[in-house]
């Protein structure tokens, strides 16, 4: 379903992350960022994100959509260990922004809203040298957030093993349509298992 924020009700806003069915070590994050009630659009899609279904959402910025989908994906990630026959290292999330800035401005929440997990992620994005990244993907990372680009030179050099991706985040995907990079997604995505 689409999702959009004008649909809140008055019972939207009294929804808090503490009565949320997350695993404990995320609410202990949450709270130490200082969330306590969610946002109209998180209120709207971390219920049917935590269900499990595809979520489409729409909001202004600044209203959490990034936690809203952050806190329904880091929940996946404790509660679900994946198959069984998972390749070492390989990660189980990604997260495609269409812009570096965006994708650092991610990962940063990610340390905030992880801290107290075991989920480790890494940011992958052009303008810097791809060595680091490269390192990080071959350790082993749960989750990448990805800028379009840099992922498909990583996926060409056989940094990335996409093979066990449970969930594809499309951040800003309408801004993404409006820069040119639909493309590089639909090329990305035939890389991710289909029952993803």
């Amino acid at each position: 379903p689409i999702l959009k924020e004008k649909m809140s009700d008055a019972h939207l806003s009294q929804l808090t992350f503490e009565s949320l069915n997350i695993a404990e070590s995320l609410k202990r994050g949450i709270a130490e960022l200082g969330y306590t009630r969610c946002t109209p659009i998180q209120a709207q899609t971390l219920p049917v994100a935590l269900a499990g279904r595809d979520v489409a959402g729409q909001a202004q910025t600044g209203t959490g959509k990034t936690a809203a989908f952050l806190v329904a994906l880091f929940n996946r990630l404790l509660t679900d260990p994946g198959t069984p026959d998972r390749p070492l290292n390989a990660p189980r999330a990604i997260v495609v922004a269409p812009t570096r800035e965006l994708a650092v401005q991610i990962e940063d929440e990610i340390h905030g809203i992880a801290y107290h997990t075991n989920v480790t992620s890494a940011a992958v994005y052009g303008g810097v040298e791809m060595g680091m990244q490269e390192r990080a993907l071959k350790a082993g990372v749960d989750i990448i957030v990805a800028t379009p680009g840099r992922l498909m030179d990583h996926m060409r050099q056989q940094n990335a093993d996409l093979s066990a991706i449970q969930r594809l985040v499309l951040d800003e995907a309408d801004r993404r349509m409006d820069m040119g990079f639909w493309p590089d997604v639909t090329r990305i995505i035939p890389g991710i298992p289909g029952n993803r």
